[in-house]
């Protein structure tokens, strides 16, 4: 149970931060939704009611991270749990021989800048609010819960940027988990595999068909809801620190 928790969310708008934290609210705790401006997390936060708010969040920005936290200070008075679900991606191959193209360099920095910059952003300000909290019997403070991707090991043709990007989250994981040990703070890394999120929606069902039968077992795309499942384990399971998860039914990308 998340009861009496208090989670912050990014990229939480849509995707798997949404199902996350739909799943903080229904399991008795509360949430900040932490999104782009432009993304739909006001009427979000609504739907949810008064144990969530919606923050419109730049996560390569102190000032807007920082906002956010302040945020979940005022308004439900502490901060247990971040999760880091904001990210994007590019498809380009390194270089493009038919049209004498190389990878575009804003391309690959934008990336390494939202998913990876952005993901360590908030984990460095988030745990300065999380390490306030009274410790427990265990001596544990709080949690934050990155998404990397199976792209970090099994990367396709064209992902190079955000292979290298997920890649690099599962690198820091360790050596985050040994700063914040003194402190009683875990840190966890889910790798999802193939996710029936916004991005995949938008392919055409044949395509998802294929994808979807590429996949072990179960042979179909992950639920939003059993990634925020899997959130809720890392948070509840107090042995897990330092740990990537890979989330993807046995699913192995090919080349």
């Amino acid at each position: 149970m998340l009861k009496g928790l208090v989670g912050l969310v990014t990229g939480s708008a849509s995707g798997l931060g949404r199902a996350t934290a739909e799943r903080f609210v229904k399991e008795g705790g509360k949430v900040v939704i932490c999104d782009l401006p432009t993304s739909k997390g006001s009427e979000f936060a609504s739907q949810l009611g008064e144990n969530a708010v919606f923050v419109p969040t730049d996560v390569t920005s102190e000032k807007d991270v920082s906002e956010a936290l302040n945020i979940c200070k005022d308004k439900f008075g502490r901060l247990d749990a971040a999760v880091n679900c904001a990210g994007i991606g590019v498809a380009f191959k390194t270089y493009n021989f038919n049209k004498s193209l190389p990878h575009k360099l804003d391309d690959f920095t934008k990336v390494l800048m939202v998913n990876t910059v952005g993901t360590f952003n908030v984990i460095r300000l988030a745990v300065g609010v999380i390490g306030q909290n009274e410790p427990n019997e265990d001596g544990q403070r709080g949690v934050v819960v990155n998404t990397a991707s199976v792209a970090a090991y099994d990367g396709q043709i064209g992902q190079a940027a955000y292979s290298a990007s997920k890649g690099a989250i599962v690198g820091m994981t360790l050596p985050i988990a040994r700063d914040l040990a003194s402190q009683g703070i875990r840190i966890v890394t889910i790798a999802p595999g193939l996710f029936d999120t916004p991005l995949l929606q938008s392919l055409p069902e044949k395509v998802r068909h294929f994808l979807a039968k590429t996949i072990p077992f179960p042979s179909r795309l992950g639920k939003p809801e059993e990634y925020a499942q899997m959130v809720e384990c890392c948070i509840r399971n107090p042995l897990l620190n330092g740990e990537v998860i890979r989330l993807d039914g046995a699913l192995r990308m090919m080349a």
